[in-house]
């Protein structure tokens, strides 16, 4: 077994140096979730070998179903709403992940074989949880900074959903960065890993590229429906009781 890729640890120490040194608050975070993406990646190579023979299309969706509910667990602990905030993330999550995956499976652009379903679901999951807590995050913060604005539109008669589009409209746009630098930058500096795999298989260039292109497509989808479910349902709800609860009310 080769095991110089544990060389590589030594960039995640430098990490945990720094952050340590400079008092950020991240060295414990960084050394437990590098260590945990290790054995999870390990574990899942594994188990791996076994999901991609469930024939079962009931099987598969529960495994997908599991990865939303882990999903929002994960993103409920990094962003902390209110009591009901992980029901909040999962629904914003399973609803956008299923609209994708349901109609790239309805074109047959995704089969409901295991092969392809369950990596295909666990990058849209994983794609919605990170615009999820960054549409989540950048609302909060712009909802705190430009609250006085707010008190003044719902004094002038505006709704609370309408004083608060201008910092929804800026939490999705900051979102949407990683994407958009993502497809600028494909092929040029990004060189996706999937097309790459495929081509060292010996696939022929333009399907590797085409199956690669549509799963950026799916992701940029995903990245819309998780904004506009994340924002549908928390702001009115959580954001203004987290910081202003009179203006809730």
């Amino acid at each position: 077994m080769e095991y110089r890729f544990l060389l590589s640890y030594i960039l995640v120490l430098v990490a945990i140096y720094y952050t340590y040194r400079e008092n950020l608050g991240l060295h414990r975070r960084i050394a437990v979730n590098t260590v945990r993406a290790f054995l999870q990646l390990l574990l899942l190579g594994y188990i791996l070998l076994y999901i991609f023979k469930i024939e079962n299309p009931f099987g598969l969706l529960l495994i997908l179903l599991f990865m939303c509910i882990f999903a929002a667990w994960t993103a409920q602990r990094r962003i902390v709403l209110f009591k009901g905030g992980y029901m909040t993330a999962f629904l914003s999550m399973f609803l956008s992940s299923v609209i994708v995956l349901a109609s790239m499976v309805t074109v047959k652009v995704v089969s409901l074989s295991a092969n392809e379903l369950i990596p295909l679901g666990g990058m849209i999951i994983g794609n919605s949880l990170n615009i999820y807590t960054l549409v989540v995050d950048r609302l909060k913060s712009e909802v705190k900074n430009t609250i006085e604005l707010i008190e003044s539109r719902v004094a002038l008669g505006a709704s609370l959903r309408e004083a608060l589009q201008p910092a929804a409209k800026e939490a999705v746009k900051a979102a949407f960065i990683p994407i958009l630098n993502s497809l600028q930058t494909v092929g040029i500096i990004h060189i996706p890993g999937i097309a790459t795999g495929m081509l060292i298989a010996g696939v022929e260039p333009l399907k590797a590229v085409s199956y690669q292109i549509a799963i950026m497509y799916m992701l940029v989808a995903v990245a819309l429906f998780t904004g506009y479910f994340t924002i549908l349902i928390t702001i009115t709800k959580i954001i203004p009781a987290v910081y202003k609860p009179e203006i809730a009310e």
